[in-house]
């Protein structure tokens, strides 16, 4: 038990809780434990995908109170997360810290086969699909495979012959943004 207890520890926010640890609270469905009765209530939520939380705007549902409110921000346009250097302010919290490190240069998260550092976690997904050659994105027209989404997109193009970007001294079109660019250079 206290090896178990160790584990869920970090749900514990408060002394008093980890010495009430005897009364862990214990989901049913995958045997996770909580500290507080209702924590296990609004964990079970994930399991019963009761979403009790509505927006009275758009009627998007959620588990929590705390998500509904965040969501509502989009509704108001509320940004209360300001940085400190450049004023840019954002509706969440992990939204601000994630920009912080844009001025602060921290790249918290590491490649474990080469060392290279990134700023965001879906950043060092995309990389390390360099080195474990996992291509989930495929064209349902050829089923090639690309390891970036971004990549299926340009290469549908291929199939379909769009061309969004053009060029606006002389009106050609490209399928990607670098050959307008390249192109723009001899104007």
């Amino acid at each position: 038990m206290n090896e178990q207890l160790h584990v869920h520890s970090a749900e514990c926010r408060y002394s008093s809780d980890i010495h009430r640890a005897e009364r862990l609270y214990l989901c049913e469905v995958c045997n996770k434990a909580c500290c507080r009765k209702s924590n296990l209530i609004i964990h079970q939520r994930i399991h019963s995908r009761e979403r009790p939380y509505v927006c009275d705007v758009c009627n998007k549902a959620f588990n929590q109170q705390r998500d509904l409110k965040r969501h509502q921000r989009i509704h108001t346009g509320e940004r209360p997360h300001v940085c400190d250097v450049c004023n840019k302010a954002f509706n969440q919290q992990s939204d601000l810290k994630r920009h912080q490190r844009i001025h602060t240069g921290e790249r918290p998260h590491v490649c474990d086969v080469c060392n290279k550092a990134f700023s965001e976690k879906r950043n060092l997904i995309k990389h390390t699909r360099t080195h474990n050659g996992v291509r989930p994105y495929n064209c349902d027209v050829c089923n090639k495979a690309f390891s970036q989404q971004s990549n299926l997109i340009h290469h549908k193009r291929i199939h379909s012959g769009e061309r969004p970007y053009v060029c606006d001294v002389c009106n050609k079109a490209f399928s990607d943004k670098s050959s307008l660019i390249k192109h723009t250079r001899i104007h």
